[in-house]
């Protein structure tokens, strides 16, 4: 038995954010039902389209484990229709835009009336204040939630970084809401209303650099590349390119191969615990007990210099040897990996972390599995619906239509003609 077994959830959302959430339900073993617009559908299936005919990579890896079901919610009868939904499901998640839901005729007061026991989950761009009506996507979530600002190098403008923090970030968060309210509602047998800003997921994500704003007060911030360089702080934390955001200091370094391969770079952490190591392994074992060098107070001012002289040793080692090397020492490294060799790991696939999906008009393609492992809860990965795949068996198996109350419903227009015409 999966975790979540015998949980419906009514799924509203599209794009990114919202399906991150509604999937990792759907892994843990939820009936997810996503509600889609009939003939269309959620609009990534048709972005960024690799396989002419086929719904794209960036909508199927988004949306496995779910059912499709299209229906017209300005129609009187899909009115209806979802309004059933409501009331048979547990979960009801949307990612709208601010009033959208409200319009539609199912705010969190209506839905909550139609069934006490549901947990309506929303995602939005900002919270309660004078931007909450914004709309807001991945890079906008990363700069107003004080990621940009902080990432890049000194001398450069603001980047937002490649993981999507506000997008899958914020339907992460969700996710954990929405589960914590279902274990509340196993108490007190009442729904309630769950609801994540991007703006917010992306604040908690940053928090460290939160935490180094408030520590400029107090003087500046001793390990990064900044104070050792003599260059004086503002007052604001400054971007510091790849230092460690732990107190660690930490960099990118050059390693073989970097000439060709843009991928050639360790990350290396000079840890306090395993600095010895780290000087008989470069080759400067005078620094151990150097007064320049012994101890970590004495490192801030020469981190640049000796950074330096680990990349001179790292640049005679490929990523993978440093690795080998490294870590029988303790001492904390890493390789830059790029997509193409996360591709190829079978030690990820072995784990579903990585997995091969079949998909009827793509063919196979590779996807992202759970990231989550559970001993009790195996996960496995189904492919992405097509658009209303599930209609009719959501309309006659939830639902229980059937006979002329599934005629009359399919006449009305509610549902995609398609399958209103496979129902027939």
């Amino acid at each position: 038995m999966k975790a979540l077994e015998g949980i419906k959830v009514l799924d509203f959302t599209h794009v990114q954010s919202g399906p991150t959430c509604t999937q990792l339900l759907a892994w843990f073993g939820a009936d997810v039902i996503k509600v889609e617009r009939p003939g269309v559908g959620d609009a990534t299936r048709k972005q960024l389209v690799d396989v002419p005919g086929a719904d794209s990579l960036y909508f199927t890896m988004l949306n496995h484990n779910k059912r499709s079901i299209e229906i017209d919610s300005k129609n009187e009868m899909g009115k209806k229709v979802l309004t059933r939904l409501i009331e048979e499901c547990d979960v009801l998640v949307e990612n709208f835009a601010p009033g959208a839901i409200d319009r539609m005729g199912f705010s969190w007061e209506r839905v909550h009336k139609i069934n006490p026991r549901i947990i309506m989950a929303s995602i939005k761009g900002f919270g309660p204040g004078q931007y909450e009506d914004c709309k807001v996507y991945e890079n906008i979530a990363q700069c107003a939630g004080g990621s940009a600002s902080t990432t890049g190098f000194r001398d450069g403008p603001p980047v937002v970084t490649g993981a999507q923090i506000g997008d899958s970030g914020t339907g992460v968060h969700l996710c954990l809401g929405i589960v914590t309210a279902l274990f509340q509602r196993e108490r007190s047998g009442r729904g309630q209303r769950v609801t994540v800003a991007m703006q917010d997921a992306v604040l908690n994500l940053a928090r460290v650099k939160m935490r180094d704003q408030q520590r400029l007060a107090a003087g500046p911030l001793t390990e990064y590349s900044q104070f050792g360089e003599g260059i004086p702080f503002g007052d604001t934390v400054p971007r510091a390119g790849n230092d460690s955001g732990g107190g660690q200091p930490g960099r990118i370094l050059k390693c073989k191969g970097w000439e060709t391969d843009p991928n050639a770079y360790t990350y290396f952490i000079c840890q306090a615990p395993v600095w010895e190591k780290i000087c008989d392994l470069i080759g400067e074992p005078g620094w151990k007990t150097d007064p320049g060098y012994a101890t970590p107070p004495a490192r801030l001012d020469k981190l640049n210099l000796i950074f330096e002289r680990i990349e001179r040793w790292t640049m005679t080692k490929t990523k993978v040897e440093i690795m080998d090397l490294c870590n029988p020492l303790d001492i904390p490294v890493g390789p830059i990996l790029s997509m193409k060799e996360i591709a190829a790991d079978d030690g990820l696939f072995a784990t579903g972390t990585m997995v091969r999906v079949d998909h009827p008009e793509r063919g196979p393609y590779l996807s992202v599995g759970c990231p989550i492992k559970m001993s009790e809860s195996p996960t496995d990965v189904v492919r992405s619906p097509l658009l209303g795949e599930h209609t009719t068996e959501v309309l006659t198996d939830v639902l229980g239509f059937a006979g002329e109350e599934l005629q009359r419903i399919i006449a009305s227009g509610a549902v995609g003609k398609v399958k209103a015409a496979a129902a027939e």
